[in-house]
């Protein structure tokens, strides 16, 4: 008996030992950065100052406003979102180190809508290798839908290549016949933009091909090559400064093309406070494309909810595409950590991301699985007239190959009534 008894206290301690009483160490796991009970720390890179600051500088700023309504409505499963964005200055090398300032020494959750495809680009392997979600980057380059390399990076907006095919699309039916150039940037950005409008229009479809180089804010050279190849049709791959500058110096040249205008640097407010009031008409006619709800749609609750919270958490500032943008974005990561639960861990906002199905301010469809990191797919056309920026003809989708650009009807959801997606 006496043996017995012995050997049973054994295994009583044995077990004990290895956890297997309540509240012992299998119920307890590693603690998940930047989560606490109360909070969500998540970070990003911003371009507060430099080259891409005009406009974009105001996209965290509103993202950050749509969590402080999100925190006062009492957050998301009893957690508050703090958002600690750093500017890089549009700088890549500044970008590495706000970065790892975020991950190593903040210890945030995760990364949020990093800012710019050159800028970007670099961190990508940093955040893979310290496994941190990567999400919704501000950039519509191909490189963040590589899920088989990059499992924690997922898009955005409408990357750009489709965004070339269907702006070469609406060319090539509006135009045809007529000499086309194209103005992109001198990285993924106005290569993947590029490589969309050569699939509609072919290789040999442009007249002329010019690059910029965001430190040099000077594209006479690239406007007086589009002038003297006979150019009457302009596309421009190019972030809103770039933009501006191009309508500018066409002017002065003087050279008056048709300009289409990449969604990322197209919008009508950012553009008039950079030319002032004497370069406002030069902004009459000029065409673009967007992928979220039209700022002007005063009647859409979408833009009615996100006035109301910038009036109320983000100092009434001026509203336009960046405040849309920024407060968009708030919207889809509420819809996440919703989705990933109580219990969140990196692993589990991935997979509640993957499982796609999300809708919000967009007009065309969001494409999250496991094999597709992309984001939005498609666009539809708009044009500046009279000092407003509206959509006109259908909404359209593609892909990055070679399938077609197909028009799109479904309705766009409503938002939540508190403006906060329900817990899934």
């Amino acid at each position: 008996m006496n043996r017995r008894l012995l050997a049973v206290l054994f295994v009583a301690v044995l077990l004990a030992g290895c956890g297997g009483s309540k509240g012992s160490s299998t119920t307890t796991r590693e603690p998940v950065p930047g989560v606490t009970d109360t909070e969500i720390l998540v970070g990003s890179h911003q371009p507060l100052t430099g080259p891409a600051a005009p406009g974009y500088s105001k996209i965290a700023p509103a993202t950050k406003a749509y969590f402080d309504m999100v925190n006062a409505a009492g957050g998301v499963h009893g957690r508050k979102i703090t958002y600690k964005f750093l500017d890089d200055g549009y700088n890549p090398a500044n970008t590495q180190q706000v970065v790892r300032q975020l991950v190593l020494q903040d210890k945030v959750f995760a990364i949020l809508n990093g800012l710019g495809t050159p800028t970007h680009s670099g961190v990508l392997d940093f955040l893979k290798s310290n496994r941190v979600p990567d999400l919704f980057v501000a950039s519509g380059a191909l490189a963040w839908n590589n899920p088989e390399k990059y499992p924690q990076t997922f898009g955005f907006q409408t990357d750009y290549t489709v965004e070339g095919k269907i702006l070469a699309t609406y060319v090539k039916a509006t135009y045809p016949g007529q000499k086309v150039c194209h103005l992109g940037q001198n990285d993924d950005f106005g290569r993947d933009h590029l490589a969309g409008v050569e699939k509609v229009l072919g290789a040999g479809g442009l007249a002329a091909k010019e690059q910029y180089v965001p430190t040099n804010a000077n594209v006479a050279p690239q406007m007086g090559a589009f002038k003297a190849a006979g150019c009457t049709v302009v596309i421009l791959g190019t972030v809103p400064g770039f933009t501006a500058l191009s309508l500018g110096t066409a002017a002065r040249l003087p050279y008056k093309p048709q300009f289409i205008v990449s969604s990322v640097g197209g919008d009508y407010r950012t553009l008039a406070g950079r030319l002032g009031e004497a370069g406002k008409p030069l902004l009459e006619g000029l065409i673009g494309a967007g992928y979220l709800s039209s700022v002007d749609d005063t009647a859409n609750p979408w833009i009615q909810l996100f006035r109301k919270i910038n009036e109320q958490y983000n100092k009434g500032v001026e509203f336009d595409g960046n405040v849309l943008y920024g407060m968009s974005v708030g919207y889809l990561f509420v819809q996440a950590l919703q989705r990933a639960g109580k219990d969140l861990t990196r692993d589990s906002i991935v997979a509640a991301i993957e499982k796609g199905g999300f809708k919000g301010p967009g007009i065309v469809p969001l494409q999250y699985t496991k094999s597709e990191h992309a984001g939005y797919t498609g666009l539809r056309m708009g044009k500046i007239t009279g000092g407003k920026q509206d959509y006109f003809g259908p909404t359209y989708t593609s892909d990055r190959g070679d399938g077609a650009v197909k028009e799109f009807s479904e309705s766009q959801p409503a938002p939540p009534d508190n403006g906060v997606p329900p817990a899934a």
